[in-house]
């Protein structure tokens, strides 16, 4: 087993690794940057290690420094996380080259499942049901057409090596499909340095469906049920929950059995996850494999009391799976809500800032993943999911209620959220009623009527906390914080 890791990641997804790794004896470095010096994952590692300055292409983007301090620190093995480098082929393969152990699929496996046009083509291979489409450069125009005419309007640009909605675009006619393959071809080029496109069937109202696979390096695989992702801002999920409302038992094992055949033809080791997208009469289609834990994953721990950052290890340890497929059953219904320090009122941007004060839900079938804490400064260099809050119940309306009552309880004074985004969602019949799909977020309206009500109890439980702290510290009287001042400050928050 190994018996030293080196976290090559921060805020909640390192403090994640950190307790799977002292649950299971394992020392854990963490690494930081300028701005992190004081983040949570610093303080719980074992060990922690200056990368180099905020600008994550100068530390946690640092491959050489990495795998540096990796060996400085004794470390046998890295594990990336999510985002950054988890999903970069060309740093597996240099841990690899080191003599290290790098904690996901191996380099030829993530290289493969990066590359959209040729894990579509391996997935075509098996048989398993893709959508229709094609790939080529920008030049290309007249096949891209002729293309489009034959699998009809309207289609999806996408970029080839692509992720995160960057060089997507959907085309409704033969006019936009031109000039929309250029900006797409240009963008894929500066964000992922290949400027290759596909073009692919469009479909509408399609819900996300993922099936989480675990596979070891023996050439065993299991997958651990699915998850509804269906409630997304700009191809970016913010609500995730399983069970799915949409599935059958029948359409639940010819999914689940997909899924492995897929991860089994890719020669995909570790954990991974099988996306796809499910149409209006039920037929669903291979949308792209993700090669890494996913910010979702306590969802299917939850539904099936499997820790899959421990499996992980495991798997990288040299462990076969600790697991065969009927050991793995579904148990009640969880639903996450991930926390972004984000301004829904001004198209979503990141609201950096030092957090004030924070109450944190508690309770039965409650879990927190949470990155911060009060006084802590949330960067602007970085993705500005700070937290996520998932919950249990043994039933949908059980969890839903949970969820409900939990991001109530929920408060961040300092910097703006999205929490509210996330009650009205939770309480939107179409959610009620398991209804969703992809747009369920186009033109979605918060009822503001209670905002003001909501802004002043805020404030109002802000002023008693600090008028509590300042009965309990001594002050020069000259010194003494204004309540005025305080209410002032505290209003232009939202």
């Amino acid at each position: 087993m190994i018996q030293k890791i080196l976290i090559a990641n921060r805020g909640e997804i390192a403090l994640r690794i950190i307790r799977a790794c002292k649950e299971m004896g394992i020392k854990s470095v963490a690494v930081y940057s300028d701005v992190d010096r004081d983040a949570l994952h610093t303080r719980s590692a074992d060990e922690a290690y200056y990368i180099g300055e905020s600008d994550s292409r100068k530390s946690y983007l640092n491959m050489d420094k990495l795998i540096s301090v990796t060996k400085q620190s004794r470390c046998e093995a890295i594990h990336p996380g999510y985002g950054f480098l988890a999903e970069n082929h060309l740093f597996a393969n240099k841990i690899q080259s080191a003599g290290l152990i790098f904690i996901g699929p191996d380099a030829k496996a993530l290289k493969l499942v990066a590359d959209k046009i040729a894990a579509r083509n391996t997935v075509r291979d098996t048989g398993a049901p893709i959508i229709p489409g094609m790939m080529g450069k920008a030049e290309q125009k007249n096949e891209f057409n002729r293309e489009a005419e034959k699998i009809g309007f309207p289609v999806i640009v996408k970029a080839s090596m692509g992720g995160g909605g960057k060089g997507m675009r959907i085309v409704w006619n033969a006019e936009e499909l031109t000039q929309a393959i250029e900006l797409g071809s240009r963008e894929a080029l500066s964000a992922f340095g290949d400027d290759t496109v596909y073009i692919e069937k469009y479909i509408e109202e399609p819900r996300h469906i993922e099936f989480q696979v675990l596979a070891d390096n023996y050439g065993n695989v299991i997958h651990l049920f699915e998850r509804e992702c269906s409630i997304q801002r700009r191809y970016q999920k913010i609500i995730e929950e399983s069970p799915s409302c949409a599935l059958n038992d029948e359409l639940r094992k010819r999914m689940g059995e997909t899924a492995i055949k897929i991860i089994k033809a890719c020669n995909y080791n570790n954990a991974g996850t099988v996306e796809f997208l499910f149409d209006k009469n039920k037929n669903f289609y291979f949308l792209e494999v993700n090669a890494r834990i996913q910010v979702e994953h306590p969802v299917t721990e939850l539904i099936t009391n499997t820790d899959l950052i421990k499996e992980q290890i495991k798997i990288a340890s040299g462990n076969k799976l600790s697991y065969i497929q009927d050991d793995i059953q579904q148990n009640g219904h969880a639903i996450e809500a991930r926390i972004y320090a984000e301004d829904p009122n001004n198209n979503f941007i990141p609201s950096p800032g030092k957090i004030l004060h924070l109450i944190e839900p508690s309770g039965p079938g409650i879990r927190l993943d949470s990155g911060i804490y009060e006084g802590y400064e949330i960067p602007v260099f970085y993705d500005p999911l700070i937290s996520k809050l998932i919950v249990w119940g043994e039933t949908r309306d059980v969890a839903m209620s949970r969820m409900n009552r939990a991001l109530n309880e929920y408060r961040i004074i300092g910097v703006k959220t999205i929490l509210k985004l996330l009650t009205h969602i939770i309480k939107d019949e179409r959610f009620i009623k398991g209804t969703m799909n992809t747009h369920f977020l186009d033109n979605f309206e918060i009822d503001e009527s209670n905002e003001n009500l909501e802004k002043i109890a805020a404030v109002a439980a802000l002023c008693e906390t600090l008028v509590s702290k300042e009965k309990h510290t001594p002050q020069e009287p000259s010194r003494k914080t204004s309540l005025w001042k305080i209410i002032g400050r505290e209003s232009a928050l939202g």
